[in-house]
């Protein structure tokens, strides 16, 4: 009855956000919002708008070919914030394969999409600068794929529309 009310989406990413040794309050009127307090839907967003930009940019290589050295263009705060957090990614899934703290995931993918929203808000994609905005353009790609990726882990869709 819950899956058919909100969705498996949404019912196995509010499970996976508790440990298994929590009691859990569904929160059945947060659970169908459409909006960022719901965090399913914020994550998703964030994928969704990064594909939207990518589609936009007609950015079908996402390898796109970036010289290391302009890279070193991405010295905005929200810019190596992005960096920072997607470099975790590694770290929690071998934490969570250690300890089995599945919990970590969701939050992540949270605070990914919180940063990824932060950066989109600050700092323009394309900009006169065409370093620059190849730099960003590779940023928001790396995003992309590892927002799927941890949507994938917890079993959970990429929409890249919504």
């Amino acid at each position: 009855e819950l899956l058919e009310e909100v969705g498996l989406d949404i019912v196995r990413f509010f499970f996976l956000q508790k440990s298994i040794n929590t009691h859990l309050n569904f929160d059945l009127d947060l659970a169908k919002q459409q909006s960022e307090k719901n965090p399913v839907y914020y994550v998703q967003y964030a994928y969704a708008r990064i594909c939207s930009i990518l589609k936009k940019l007609k950015v079908k290589n996402e390898k796109l070919k970036v010289p290391v050295k302009n890279l070193k263009l991405l010295n905005h705060q929200s810019e190596i914030g992005l960096i920072k957090q997607l470099i975790k990614f590694p770290e929690i899934i071998e934490d969570v394969a250690k300890d089995y703290q599945v919990q970590k995931l969701p939050r992540y993918a949270q605070e990914l999409a919180q940063v990824f929203h932060q950066f989109y808000g600050d700092c323009r994609v394309l900009t006169e600068d065409k370093k620059l905005s190849g730099a960003r353009l590779n940023l928001i790609s790396s995003t992309k794929i590892v927002l799927k990726n941890v949507l994938d882990v917890m079993g959970i869709s990429a929409p890249e529309k919504m």
